[in-house]
């Protein structure tokens, strides 16, 4: 009896000390997943926005030597009435009014700050849609018609075999993913395991094999089609996603603070999610975007793609937001005017007609309401009336 339980502690013994070595070993591993699964925690939902680096693997997008160009300031907004209710209501973190390019309002919130790297989400996509525009122009892809495969061979014989360039930008791909943030064993879930585990992104959308229709019948939001993008840019150019960035669009728009992107396991950009950079660089990044790509004098995204891009082209239905390549247009869209979005309310509007950018970073658990997006809407349309009401002096 006593050598049975002698052997029962040894084992044990044993075993307790393969968990803490294999704890020792996996602990940057384990440390992310634990980030991972309290990421949108109430309590901690906002300082994760702003560190994100702390809970993924991360690389600094190349900035170039040339420092950012001040926002030039501008006759300070009066906010609508009603707007500490939106900013209370809507869990505001920060905020960046432009207009005519000059700075007119910011606000940061709940303990965020003007050097906070805000986590974009799927802001990013629409700076993943812009590089597409660059390459295209340089001829390192001939056309939006090419089928994905022809510059990612990895994709063969998978979901994406059969699908073309436009069917990823407009994502009528017609592959099957679940986008379900609150189901921990939805697609895109899975794919956040992926990310936080240092696992590979690219085995992950290769390993994609099921479809719900053919290529460019319907249109439905499928964020892994960004990172296909991103697979096609790479093979098209041999180079990563995190130096064109940096080099194309990055550092000849200038930034305040260096931004970064999350990365996989291999050092890839989670490009449909994980910029990061200040509120103020994505309200410059709308701006030049508003320019038709151009800023100081120089153009960084080709004229004509910012136009096709943020024009409706994929087939939503009547019901649904237009869709551009990676850009949003309102129901009821005034002229020259639409947005890129993130889940949580991440917003980056644009009104060209009137001159006006705002940059909007929240932590909104009702950020799929279609009422709320309604009234977030509804206010930045009251903020660009009410700048163009101070540029006649109806103020």
């Amino acid at each position: 009896m006593r050598i049975a339980l002698k052997w029962i502690l040894r084992g044990f013994g044993a075993l307790v000390l393969a968990l803490l070595v294999l704890g020792i070993w996996k602990r940057e591993e384990l440390t992310r997943v634990l980030a991972v699964n309290s990421l949108f925690l109430p309590d901690r939902i906002v300082a994760n926005f702003s560190h994100m680096d702390r809970a993924f693997l991360n690389t600094p997008i190349p900035t170039g030597e040339t420092p950012a160009s001040l926002l030039p300031p501008g006759a300070r907004m009066m906010p609508p009435a009603g707007f500490d209710r939106f900013v209370a209501a809507r869990n505001i973190t920060s905020i960046v009014v432009l207009k005519d390019g000059a700075l007119v309002f910011e606000g940061y919130y709940q303990g965020t700050t003007a050097e906070d790297l805000r986590i974009s989400w799927s802001i990013a996509k629409s700076y993943l849609s812009a590089l597409m525009g660059i390459i295209l122009e340089r001829g390192d892809i001939a056309s939006l018609d090419d089928p994905v495969i022809d510059y990612v061979p990895l994709l063969r014989s998978g979901a994406y075999d059969g699908v073309t360039i436009r069917h990823v930008l407009n994502m009528t791909t017609g592959v099957t993913f679940d986008e379900d943030y609150l189901d921990k064993s939805s697609d895109i879930n899975r794919m956040g395991r992926v990310l936080a585990l240092g696992g590979k992104m690219d085995a992950f959308a290769a390993g994609l094999t099921e479809t719900f229709t053919d290529p460019g019948t319907d249109w439905q939001y499928v964020s892994i089609d960004m990172h296909v993008l991103g697979m096609v840019i790479r093979g098209a150019t041999g180079r990563s996603i995190i130096d064109l960035m940096g080099e194309e669009i990055i550092a000849p728009l200038g930034v305040e603070r260096a931004p970064y992107y999350l990365t996989d396991g291999t050092g890839v950009a989670f490009v449909l999610g994980g910029l990061n950079a200040t509120t103020r660089d994505y309200a410059r990044f709308g701006q030049m975007f508003l320019q038709h790509g151009a800023w100081n004098g120089q153009q960084i995204v080709p004229r004509d793609w910012v136009i096709a891009s943020t024009t409706p082209s994929a087939p939503t239905g009547a019901d649904q937001y237009g869709y551009g390549y990676q850009w949003w247009m309102p129901r009821d869209a005034r002229p020259r005017e639409y947005m890129g979005r993130g889940i949580y309310g991440q917003y980056l509007y644009i009104n060209e007609v009137q001159g006006v950018v705002i940059a909007l970073t929240a932590v909104d658990g009702e950020f799929r309401d279609a009422e709320v997006q309604r009234q977030n809407i509804a206010l930045f349309r009251e903020m660009t009336d009410g700048l163009q009401g101070d540029a006649n002096g109806e103020r």
